[in-house]
Formats: C-alpha cells, structure tokens, sequence
C-alpha cells in the first residue's frame, strides 16, 4: 500500500527531518559530525541515483551529493 500524500506535504517532512538530523548530527563528539553529516551526504546522494532511474539530471545530482559527503568525511573536518 502506497502512501497517497500530497507532494508539498512530504517536502516539508523531509526537510524537517533533514535539518533535525543534521542538528542531532553536530551535537556528537569529535570527529564524528563530520563523519555522520558525510553519511548523510553519501545515502542522499545513493538514493537521487536510484530514484532518478531514466532522469540524468537527478542521477547527477546524485553523484554530486555522493562524492561531497565523501570530501566531508575524509577531508572536510
């Protein structure tokens, strides 16, 4: 059974849900935010390539979210 809920309604979720676990993210001891908000970066960026299937923009916004949650946790401290 598919969720039927509005489009507008499940944005505001995800960003509610982005922006509390980014905040919970940077509340963890070093060096662990930067690791968790790159994993964070890292499964977004998983998901747009597997949800944006047939759709190059998204699959290379995908990409791009992949590759910067790497840089953050290896580089980006």
């Amino acid at each position: 059974m598919k969720p039927d809920l509005p489009r507008p309604l499940i944005s505001i979720l995800g960003l509610a849900l982005g922006f509390g676990l980014y905040a919970l993210a940077g509340r963890a001891p070093e060096p662990w935010p930067g690791v968790l908000i790159g994993g964070m970066f890292v499964a977004l960026g998983i998901v747009a390539w597997f949800h944006g299937r047939g759709q190059r923009w998204i699959q290379g916004l995908g990409v791009l979210l992949l590759l910067y949650g790497v840089v953050r946790m290896l580089l980006l401290h």
